[in-house]
C-alpha cells in the first residue's frame, strides 16, 4: 500500500493512496500546491474524498480541478461544501478505483464530518487525533464521545490517517492526564524521535491510540481520576468525564 501524508499549510496533512499503477486517491486536499508537486505529470487521480467543509480540507479543490477536470469530488451531504460532486452518507459503501471504503458519520468537530474506512485504512479528519481528538466546533460532547467510540470499535491494526500534525502537543496533554501509562511514555518518545527527524507522527493503529489516548478511554480509572481531580468534583459517566476533558485540554498549556 502506497500510503503517504502531504505537508500543508502549518500543521496539515494531505493523505494520497495510489494503487500499483501510481493513481491516486485524495484526502482533505486543503492547498492543490503539494498534491500538484506530488502527482507531477503522473496518471489522473482517481478521485478526493473530503471529511468535512474546514478551508484547510477542502480549499485546494479547486485548483485540482483546474488540473483534471471533471474529477469525482466525494463529500457528506452539507451545503457549504459546494465543490462536491457526489455526497455521501453514514453506512454508504464507497468503491473509488481499486478500494472499498464504508462511510461513518462522525458529528463532533463539525455536525456532518464524516470518516471513510476501508483497505485497512480509516481517514478520520478532525474527529481522531493520535493522542488527541478535534475541537468540537458544532457539535456536543455525546456526538463525539459516540464518533470517538465508534472509531475506536474497528480492528486494531487499522492504520489511522488524520488531519493535523498534532501527536507532540497532544502527547504534552495526555501525560498530564495520564503520566502512569508506559504505552503512552513509550509513544510519546517515539514521536519525539520522529519529530527531531523531521519525520510525520502519522499514520498511527488503532490499537496504539486505544492505549495512550485519553479522550479514548475517559472510562479508564486512573485517566477518571485524574479528571475529577483537575474538575475539583465529581464526574458523573463517561460523556461528562469527556466532556470534562476536552474543556481541560481545551486551556492546557504545556
Amino acid at each position: 500500500m502506497d500510503l503517504q501524508p502531504l505537508p500543508a499549510f502549518d500543521d496539515n496533512y494531505i493523505w494520497t493512496l495510489r494503487d500499483a499503477g501510481g493513481r491516486a486517491l485524495l484526502v482533505d486536499p486543503g492547498d492543490a500546491a503539494p498534491v500538484l508537486a506530488a502527482l507531477g505529470d503522473g496518471p489522473r487521480p482517481h478521485a478526493i474524498l473530503l471529511t468535512h467543509h474546514h478551508g484547510d480540507h477542502v480549499g485546494g479543490v479547486p485548483g485540482l480541478l483546474r488540473r483534471w477536470p471533471g474529477l469525482a469530488v466525494i463529500a457528506p451531504h452539507d451545503a457549504r461544501i459546494a465543490c462536491a460532486s457526489q455526497r455521501v452518507g453514514d453506512g454508504e459503501a464507497l468503491e473509488v478505483g481499486p478500494w472499498r471504503f464504508h462511510v461513518l458519520a462522525t458529528p463532533g468537530h463539525t455536525s456532518s464530518h464524516a470518516c471513510f474506512f476501508g483497505e485497512g485504512v480509516l481517514f478520520c479528519g478532525d474527529t481522531l487525533f493520535s493522542l488527541g481528538c478535534g475541537r468540537l466546533f458544532e457539535g456536543t460532547p455525546a456526538q463525539m464521545h459516540a464518533s470517538l467510540h465508534r472509531l475506536a470499535g474497528l480492528p486494531g491494526d487499522t492504520v489511522v490517517c488524520c488531519g493535523h500534525e498534532y501527536t507532540r502537543a497532544n502527547a504534552a496533554f495526555a501525560l498530564a492526564v495520564d503520566p502512569g501509562n508506559a504505552a503512552l511514555h513509550d509513544r510519546a518518545n517515539e514521536v519525539a524521535a520522529l519529530r527531531l527527524a523531521g519525520q510525520p507522527t502519522l499514520p498511527t493503529t488503532l490499537a496504539c491510540e486505544r492505549a495512550c489516548n485519553p479522550f479514548l478511554r475517559v472510562d479508564d480509572a486512573a485517566v477518571r481520576a485524574a479528571i475529577e481531580a483537575h474538575a475539583g468534583r465529581r464526574i458523573d459517566g463517561d460523556i461528562d468525564a469527556f466532556a470534562a476533558l476536552r474543556r481541560w485540554k481545551d486551556g492546557f498549556r504545556a
